[in-house]
């Protein structure tokens, strides 16, 4: 296990110097968003005192409104993705169609990744975040994104709260990295995250429930309530799901009347939230089978999610199954 205080680039090199045919170009690319996550947390951090606040008045292609920092943020991951030349392609939830940067002609990955996940809390100071998935470059096209999401290379998120934290996985399990601003880099913090077996939190809308097409998820709920389980809940996923991962419990996105096939974007979100959860010991499933067996067909496919825990979602299946 890495020591507790290792910066996030050395951790890198040194995972890397395990595998004698590693060539360094994952670890770049790595670096990459890294450097990308740094500037979008001191954007996020002066927010309220610089003009990036609102509506960009526009919207993107999922018929959402675009909030400027939402834009700023797509706008620093795309440059910093291009210009480092280990992606081929790359996917932003905001873009109607793939990228391909001249840089990355013989890069070895694509990135599918949400700029801002939770952009929707951008004016009242809550947790937000970027999340992303790399797979390997296969055939050359937009197929290269439509792999099962057991078959990611890395996936991870940065949180920007109260502290600002990066979370990453290689498929070796964890690690959480913490950004020290006075140095500027992300050190090991959280090394070797697992999920409690079992939590005492749920996270899901309640508001939605007489909306909810499975209506034995109510029954579950019920059953979570009279085991004395509490809810939080609070709207960006990528803060509900790191409080999941660290505490347990079960976060949970179903389908319903208005979003019948989900509301959260397979690619961009489920994907490397469940490859996350998944190495942390979790589980993750739409509710018929794992999300990470899930074969894309479209890159901006939307899929139930409930992730979290291994006792809640076992408990989960045997509702709704």
């Amino acid at each position: 296990m890495a020591n507790i205080g290792i910066d996030l680039n050395r951790f890198i090199l040194e995972e890397e110097r395990k595998y004698p045919e590693a060539t360094g170009s994952l670890s770049i690319a790595l670096t990459a968003i890294e450097s990308a996550g740094k500037i979008i947390a001191s954007h996020v951090r002066m927010a309220g005192l610089a003009d990036i606040l609102g509506k960009a008045g526009k919207t993107n292609i999922q018929g959402e409104e675009v909030q400027k920092l939402d834009e700023l943020s797509n706008e620093i991951l795309i440059k910093h993705l291009s210009d480092c030349g280990q992606f081929y392609a790359l996917a932003s939830e905001e873009l109607d169609e793939p990228i391909y940067p001249p840089k990355g002609v013989d890069g070895k990955y694509v990135i599918a990744f949400d700029p801002l996940d939770g952009s929707s809390n951008i004016d009242v100071n809550v947790s937000i975040g970027t999340i992303f998935s790399i797979h390997r470059r296969i055939t050359g096209t937009d197929e290269d994104f439509l792999q099962e999401g057991y078959k990611q290379v890395a996936a991870g998120y940065i949180i920007y709260g109260s502290s600002t934290m990066f979370v990453l996985t290689t498929g070796n399990g964890v690690n959480g990295f913490t950004l020290d601003p006075s140095v500027g880099m992300f050190l090991l913090s959280h090394p070797d995250m697992k999920i409690p077996e079992k939590g005492k939190i749920y996270s899901i809308n309640e508001a939605n429930a007489k909306k909810w097409i499975q209506p034995e998820l109510i029954n579950y709920i019920e059953t979570l309530k009279e085991e004395g389980y509490t809810t939080r809940y609070i709207g960006s996923m990528v803060a509900d799901v790191h409080r999941t991962l660290i505490k347990g419990g079960v976060f949970g996105y179903p389908a319903d009347r208005k979003n019948q096939n989900g509301k959260l974007r397979l690619l961009y979100e489920a994907s490397p939230m469940a490859f996350i959860i998944e190495q942390a010991g979790g589980k993750a499933t739409d509710g018929n089978i794992d999300i990470l067996q899930i074969k894309p067909t479209d890159i901006h496919q939307r899929t139930p999610v409930f992730l979290g825990s291994k006792k809640e979602i076992n408990q989960l299946l045997e509702f709704i199954k």
